[in-house]
């Protein structure tokens, strides 16, 4: 399933290349080393000027700054997980961002073109069937990786629909379900 879905939202887009480099890497799990070294401790970066503002930015910002603290303490990745209870991979994006502003998401959807030709070049084949299904419903995926718009609302009420479903599947009436739909709005 390496293609976009119909309307290639970011969140989709996302989760399909996330599974065609998982595959890519399983591919070659036993080429690669046991364990990656940490990144080394860094002394905080400068606080810049951010672009981006609202609730998530600041807890960007703020969590960016708590983890290149902690690194400048001397704390391993192990230490700040425990301490932050962040996610291991969260606490390691955290590390290797130079400023809290490379964590803030970039629409840059005018530059696939040219990430195409590049993952085009390295001949993998589990990116290229990804780059495939891109290239198949273009427009959609570019206004997925451009515009402001999210779908995550319609899809987050799409999913509470199919729980209740699931839930109430053999258990009751169509009557039933339209009212458990409605009072769980």
């Amino acid at each position: 399933m390496t293609s976009p879905p119909a309307g290639a939202d970011r969140f989709h887009l996302w989760q399909n290349l996330a599974a065609a480099v998982e595959r890519a890497v399983a591919r070659h799990r036993r080429d690669l080393p046991r364990t990656t070294p940490e990144p080394a401790p860094t002394t905080p970066p400068a606080e810049s000027p951010g672009i981006r503002q609202g609730p998530l930015a600041e807890r960007t910002r703020r969590r960016h700054r708590q983890v290149h603290n902690l690194l400048a303490q001397g704390r391993t990745i192990t230490e700040i997980v425990e301490e932050l209870h962040l996610a291991r991979n969260t606490v390691r994006r955290f590390a290797r961002a130079t400023t809290a502003e490379e964590l803030l998401a970039h629409r840059q959807g005018h530059r696939l073109d040219e990430w195409m030709n590049a993952a085009r070049g390295e001949q993998i084949p589990e990116l290229d069937s990804f780059v495939r299904g891109l290239g198949r419903d273009w427009d959609a995926v570019v206004a997925g990786l451009t515009l402001p718009h999210s779908s995550g609302v319609v899809e987050g009420h799409v999913n509470r629909l199919k729980m209740l479903k699931r839930q109430m599947y053999g258990r009751a009436n169509p009557d039933l379900l339209r009212k458990r739909v409605l009072l769980a709005a």
